[in-house]
């Protein structure tokens, strides 16, 4: 685990980023189509919301901050990309620890119901 300056560690900025419902709308216009531009990601998000171009480029910093996103320049223009590691490093360590007993159990009844005697 990485720990930042505060204190605050990887999985904090990667939950805190997810937390929010416009930092996760720019998620998904990323897997949609990747390599967007912040004027591209700024009309994404003002279909549903008043939002100005430097509210879509606080929400990008946080995004790069939790590594969720990388921005490369090309050209005038920087575009962003989605990087899906973080995501699931947390799906590993918070999600299927929980599941995959549950799962299991479930796999297991079922092959029982489905045994002929």
């Amino acid at each position: 685990m990485v720990t930042y300056g505060r204190g605050v560690n990887d999985d904090d900025l990667v939950f805190k980023a997810l937390a929010d419902p416009t930092r996760r709308a720019l998620l998904d216009a990323l897997f949609e189509r990747d390599g967007r531009s912040l004027s591209d990601l700024e009309q994404v998000v003002t279909e549903t919301t008043a939002m100005t171009r430097f509210g879509v480029a606080k929400h990008l910093r946080l995004l790069e901050d939790a590594d969720l996103v990388v921005s490369r320049k090309q050209g005038r223009e920087r575009l962003h990309f989605l990087n899906p590691v973080p995501i699931q490093a947390i799906h590993r360590r918070w999600i299927d620890k929980y599941t995959a007993t549950t799962a299991s159990a479930l796999l297991d009844l079922k092959d029982r119901l489905e045994e002929k005697p």
